[in-house]
């Protein structure tokens, strides 16, 4: 699926569904792209307005690459854009944004639903990539990110060994890395007080269940659901089932909302 990405000033993005809809806006990870999110921008573009913002991982000054910059140009993203309230949707290092934006603004946030999500624990490549061009380490990387390999495609593959691979890409891609271990979450958790829903892989090696587990304790209230024979990144290896649970969720906060309007 291809899409139309809107350039205005700094920010790189793209935007479907209906304007008077509910604001669905969607954080990619650090080597992730807006073709992980083509189950969630098919289905959901229907009922909502769905945006995903390309996060400046490459084109930051390289003094500000770090989650907070990341965070910064999403909050300034959303101001630009004069979002009233967002339902806020981030895998990996996008869930660890998700979290630090929803901690920053929680005026503008209807809800946060982590997958994946690093900001307590994630087992990664390491601190440093290898020889440049290994491609059978990458793909073997790529594929170890999900439950079923087949899932890692060569269109998937192909675009992380050429991030790797550029000397600039791959020191800002360690840098973002660093920072995201560098900036753990686990005492600022309990402020969250947004609808939070947690969708984790059975199978995840990068952000294990007991991860999953740990930010369901951590904030209150939140609901995490498992899916199984699924890796780290669910909207892509069981988008139906991803959807089918994301659904439920943002229903069941719109009619609450209805009925402590009506009361």
């Amino acid at each position: 699926m291809s899409y139309e990405v809107i350039e205005e000033g700094s920010f790189k993005y793209m935007e479907t569904g209906p304007e008077d809809g509910e604001v669905l806006m969607l954080l990619h990870g650090l080597l992730g792209a807006l073709s992980n999110f083509d189950g969630i921008i098919d289905h959901f573009s229907k009922t909502h307005r769905v945006v995903a913002p390309i996060l400046p991982i490459f084109e930051l000054p390289i003094r500000e690459v770090s989650v907070s910059g990341l965070v910064e140009h999403v909050k300034e993203f959303v101001e630009h854009k004069g979002y009233d309230k967002v339902h806020v949707l981030g895998n990996s290092l996008g869930g660890h944004i998700t979290l630090l934006f929803v901690l920053a603004m929680p005026e503008k946030v209807s809800s946060a639903i982590l997958t994946g999500s690093s900001g307590l624990f994630e087992s990664a490549m390491g601190n440093s990539f290898p020889k440049r061009g290994s491609y059978e380490y990458i793909e073997n990387k790529v594929r170890e990110t999900f439950y079923s390999p087949e899932v890692a495609t060569k269109e998937l593959v192909d675009q992380v060994f050429a991030a790797v691979n550029d000397r600039n890409s791959a020191i800002r891609i360690i840098a973002t890395a660093k920072s995201a271990v560098r900036h753990n979450l686990g005492d600022k958790l309990h402020q969250i007080k947004a609808p939070t829903l947690l969708i984790w892989g059975k199978q995840d090696s990068v952000t294990p269940p007991f991860v999953g587990e740990k930010f369901n304790e951590l904030i209150e209230g939140s609901k995490l659901v498992f899916v199984d024979e699924c890796g780290h990144a669910p909207m892509m290896e069981k988008p139906d089932v991803f959807n089918e649970i994301l659904e439920v969720f943002l229903n069941d906060i719109k009619t609450t909302k209805a009925k402590v309007e009506s009361v």
